[in-house]
């Protein structure tokens, strides 16, 4: 694939737009709900955005893998150019019907997350963003503009942002060992990441269990806008055909001091 253009990322976003389309509607009239073998839920939403997406990703760029949690293309599993996705990516949050749920799809080619859109149908919002061309935020009213992290001030509470359903006792152990003030909210699915790109949050740790196609999109949007996603070992997420499924735990961040500061990182 040549260099990503503004038209093929707008055709994302409308490949997006239209799964949240299917989720609505499912949303707003009811549907089947099924349990996978790992007893995490499956619901006609999922499966109806998957096929747009999977049909829209096929027709604007054909022969490109797709790995999809719900469905993965055959072919070759060793290319370094790969979608991945999430047709929707906080289930739970969808059953409980608070609106905090996404369409997530992400470009990665060599390891790093190139392009990703994040669409919250519920919300109105959509975010998406490509190396080279900026990040950027369509909020419910049509109204556009760039995403850029706000580095916290040195005086201000340390914001952090978490998950709903992840992260338990080890996640209040690490707010514990915080030794500067703060502040939590919990937030669902990948606008975790997406808050800390439009500057309403410093920093979302995760303890909990995530997927390749969880983070991708996401990840590529918190990047251009300026933030970073390290695990561990203070190294960013990576992404391949060839990886483990499963992430390490990580940490989505806003700015290079946070960045340097291994007290907001990982305080175990």
């Amino acid at each position: 694939m040549k260099e990503f253009n503004s038209e093929q990322l707008q055709t994302l976003c409308n490949i997006a737009q239209a799964a949240g389309q299917e989720i609505m509607d499912v949303y707003d009239h009811g549907g089947a709900v099924w349990q996978k073998e790992d007893a995490s839920p499956l619901t006609e939403a999922d499966l109806r955005a998957d096929a747009v997406i999977r049909h829209g990703l096929g027709v604007a760029f054909p022969g490109v893998f797709i790995l999809s949690e719900e469905s993965r293309s055959q072919g070759d599993e060793s290319a370094d150019t790969f979608f991945l996705v999430d047709p929707l990516d906080g289930t739970k949050e969808f059953l409980k019907r608070n609106g905090e749920f996404t369409v997530h799809i992400g470009l990665v080619k060599n390891s790093v997350p190139i392009v990703g859109v994040v669409f919250a149908p519920a919300l109105g919002e959509l975010f998406y963003a490509a190396r080279g061309l900026g990040a950027f935020k369509r909020s419910a009213d049509g109204a556009v503009r760039c995403l850029q992290v706000a580095p916290r001030a040195s005086n201000a509470p340390l914001r952090v942002i978490g998950s709903r359903s992840h992260g338990g006792d080890k996640l209040a152990r690490w707010l514990d060992k915080l030794s500067c003030e703060h502040s939590f909210v919990a937030a669902g699915s990948s606008l975790k990441f997406c808050r800390i790109a439009e500057g309403q949050a410093d920093i979302y740790p995760r303890f909990g269990p995530t997927s390749q196609w969880d983070t991708a999109a996401a990840q590529c949007v918190l990047e251009v806008a300026g933030g970073a996603v390290l695990d561990p070992a203070g190294q960013p997420l990576r992404y391949g055909l060839k990886r483990p499924l499963l992430n390490p735990e990580f940490v989505a961040l806003v700015d290079q001091e946070a960045r340097d500061s291994r007290e907001h990182l990982w305080c175990e």
